[in-house]
């Protein structure tokens, strides 16, 4: 099972935004020396605690430090993009870095409904997406009523951000497949790959193709891995009091923290859930993950505050799972 990286640019206490977008292209650089197979970066519009709303950018930062690891987005958010424009993007990334550009597509609108609004789209059914989708692999094949520039030998390939019905969509296409969060705990999940992968529709020599991704980190032991993934969890329990997804803090200041009975609870439940734990730890769950889906990648998404724990966490799990 291959194995990948996705970035999220998050923010740190004590850093700024345009520091974060150097950490995303440094963790890049070292996920191509580890030997990750790609790496990519996600779009977040006017979230805190997020720098990057712009994959594309970012992404040519990245390719111009790099020169093997292929790169792509995880995903753009095609509702808040025409796709003519998306298509030209990533035919000028596949320009300039050859054979190493993906692009993944995903259905979310704006966080929230201010920056919905600012964005110009309120809603997105399941048809209206997979009917954009078409056109921007139109607008990369140069099949589309008018040709998207530049032109490039091979177009990236497509991946689909699935959930719900999105599986039932990359099967009709013809296109990959990453699949995250609470999906991967469902019941139904291998039963509903098998119904992807006997359903999918080849277009131009593709084949079925999942991708899961997850918050995975690892340290010494299940305690330390823990708090690890206590700065992320933190973030998430505050965006839900707050409304607002925050920078990443150390643990020791989560830690004296004078939290209601409501956080407490909220903390406890979300790194009872969290992919965090030692060597024989993730050993074990990914491995049963890989075992009843027979997934084809895994799309690692893990942040902390502490820096130089999260490069270790990715040393270590490239040669545990890759």
């Amino acid at each position: 099972m291959r194995l990948s990286l996705l970035d999220r640019t998050r923010t740190r206490e004590g850093h700024s935004e345009g520091e974060a977008l150097q950490h995303s292209v440094e963790r890049a650089i070292a996920a191509e020396e580890l030997g990750y197979h790609r790496f990519w970066v996600a779009e977040h519009h006017a979230v805190p605690g997020i720098a990057s709303g712009s994959p594309a950018v970012l992404l040519a930062a990245i390719g111009s430090r790099t020169g093997l690891i292929r790169l792509g987005s995880g995903g753009v958010m095609l509702p808040n993009h025409r796709p003519l424009v998306v298509a030209e993007q990533f035919l000028m990334l596949q320009a300039l870095f050859p054979g190493r550009i993906d692009l993944g597509l995903g259905r979310s609108l704006g966080y929230t409904a201010p920056v919905r609004e600012a964005l110009g789209r309120l809603e997105a059914s399941q048809e209206e997406f997979s009917a954009e989708v078409s056109a921007v692999r139109d607008h990369l094949a140069g099949t589309a009523p008018v040709t998207a520039r530049p032109r490039t030998e091979l177009p990236p390939p497509i991946h689909l951000l699935a959930t719900g019905s999105g599986l039932a969509t990359a099967a009709q296409l013809g296109l990959g497949v990453v699949l995250g969060g609470p999906v991967l705990l469902a019941e139904d999940l291998p039963a509903r790959l098998d119904e992807y992968r006997r359903t999918f529709r080849p277009d131009r020599g593709s084949a079925p193709h999942v991708m899961l991704s997850m918050d995975l980190l690892v340290a010494d032991t299940d305690a330390e891995a823990r708090e690890l993934a206590l700065p992320e969890v933190w973030a998430m329990v505050r965006s839900r009091v707050t409304g607002a997804f925050p920078p990443l803090e150390a643990p020791a200041a989560i830690q004296v923290r004078d939290l209601s009975a409501h956080e407490r609870t909220r903390l406890e439940q979300g790194l009872e859930t969290a992919w965090a734990g030692s060597e024989a730890t993730i050993r074990a769950r990914v491995g049963a993950l890989k075992e009843s889906t027979a997934a084809d990648e895994l799309l690692v998404s893990g942040s902390t505050h502490d820096r130089s724990a999260l490069a270790a966490s990715d040393a270590r799990l490239i040669k545990l799972l890759g």
